[in-house]
């Protein structure tokens, strides 16, 4: 039964469909492997026996009366702790919202659970989802999968360590500057952002609203694709049959720049598998980027700082120092300049859809860098400063220019990488992301 550990969702929802494993087997299997773990307490904040218990019950009963919900029905998820979950505390990695217990869950949970998936639990986070690092000091920093010193990525660390050490089959985490596809990278898992706005955010505790996603952190881009559609309440796209003839482009603008070596390496094996495959690969530059990654900054900081502003001034010195000092920057940010800077990347984003419209996708690293090592980051400030940006870089490009993006595993641990879709058509990307992902297999 350990096996059922490492596969797929969706291999495990077929296992359960097939009369081969009931999903109460399924969900002690899970239990068991959190409760024996020796970093379970780094990765979960709260672990919901008696919800995940109740669910995989129901969820056997329906599947012995051939009453299956979905295709993950009876398939156990863990969810980051920015997830309201009825009756169970949700304090998005803070202190500030210490014991805060919403009513109800979240819109996507309630749907997720009318298709039959069982909630594990929740998991730790960067603080208020603001750090693409994973560090949190104030309530714990999840493991790496590849290096024990190393960051996990983030914010949806405790997301990624849970699907990456194999205590949930699939996770849900939130995207806001790559809050997803880092962690997902840096685990060697699948994670994918949705087109803002796809998945309702009701029940999500806010960073920056006009940046944020929701998506899974998972073993396939299958999976992907059948977690977005019980996030959703509705049918998954078929995959079954991925296209050879791939029409894609290399970002060469701001995307390509100072790469770690084992990060060009392995994105330079990977095209050539995509190649290989039967794909066509060109190369796109936008200057614009440039100029939107200038003023990014204050538009996320704005944001943030108007959702936290009372809590932060009404808890000094609770909240991690780096993250009180990126939210607090966004008092300062002038209503006008936030209302040009939002008008001038409205038009940087309807030139940028123009000049990638040709192409099937968009590829780049996923991350620039590799995960620094916690120690480290800890001990210098401009040093974390830095790291936090470069890792964010890339992941970036997809919330700026509002795309879609699926990050895929490479040969080399802890590169991953990124294809970036057009706006709204997440589902188009899901199959051209599903043929390379056979590629780079």
């Amino acid at each position: 039964m350990d096996d059922w550990r490492w596969m797929t969702a969706e291999a495990l929802g077929q296992s359960i469909a097939a009369g081969g494993i009931d999903p109460i087997d399924l969900c002690e299997v899970f239990l068991k492997a959190i409760a024996e773990h020796p970093d379970a307490k780094r990765i979960y904040t709260t672990v919901t026996e008696n919800r995940a218990r109740a669910e995989s019950k129901a969820a056997s009963a329906r599947a012995a009366s051939g009453l299956r919900r979905g295709p993950l029905d009876g398939v156990p998820v863990s969810w980051k702790d920015l997830f309201d979950s009825a009756g169970t505390v949700t304090e998005a990695g803070t202190r500030m919202l210490a014991g805060r217990v919403p009513q109800r869950d979240a819109h996507v949970l309630e749907n997720a659970t009318a298709a039959g998936l069982v909630c594990l639990g929740k998991t730790h986070m960067s603080e208020i989802a603001f750090s693409g690092l994973g560090i949190n000091p104030i309530t714990a920093t999840p493991p790496n999968r590849n290096n024990h010193d190393a960051v996990p990525g983030g914010s949806s660390s405790g997301a990624a360590a849970s699907v990456a050490f194999g205590l949930a089959a699939a996770a849900i985490g939130s995207d806001t500057g790559g809050s997803v596809r880092i962690p997902a990278a840096w685990n060697d898992l699948t994670g994918f952002k949705t087109t803002h706005g796809r998945l309702p955010l009701d029940g999500t505790v806010p960073l920056c609203l006009t940046f944020d996603t929701i998506g899974p952190l998972c073993r396939s881009v299958t999976d992907a694709a059948l977690l977005v559609a019980a996030l959703e309440g509705a049918r998954a796209p078929d995959l079954t049959a991925p296209r050879r003839d791939l029409n894609l482009a290399i970002l060469d603008t701001v995307a390509m720049h100072d790469l770690a070596p084992e990060t060009r390496t392995a994105f330079d094996a990977a095209v050539r598998d995509l190649k290989r495959a039967g794909a066509t690969v060109s190369h796109l530059k936008f200057a614009s980027l440039e100029e939107a990654f200038g003023f990014a900054g204050p538009l996320y900081t704005a944001d943030a700082w108007a959702w936290w502003r009372d809590l932060i001034t009404g808890h000094p010195g609770v909240m991690f120092g780096q993250i009180e000092e990126r939210v607090t920057a966004g008092r300062d940010v002038t209503a006008a300049d936030y209302i040009s800077n939002w008008t001038r990347l409205r038009d940087i984003r309807t030139a940028f859809a123009t000049a990638a419209a040709p192409y099937d996708a968009l590829l780049m690293p996923t991350a620039s860098i590799l995960p620094p090592e916690v120690a480290r980051l800890m001990a210098d400030n401009d040093y974390y400063k830095v790291q936090n940006l470069a890792a964010l870089r890339n992941t970036r490009i997809a919330n700026l220019m509002d795309l879609p993006a699926v990050t895929l595993p490479t040969a080399t641990k802890s590169c991953g990488i990124m294809l970036c879709g057009q706006k709204g058509r997440d589902d188009a990307l899901l199959r051209v992301a599903r043929a390379a992902e056979l590629a780079l297999a």
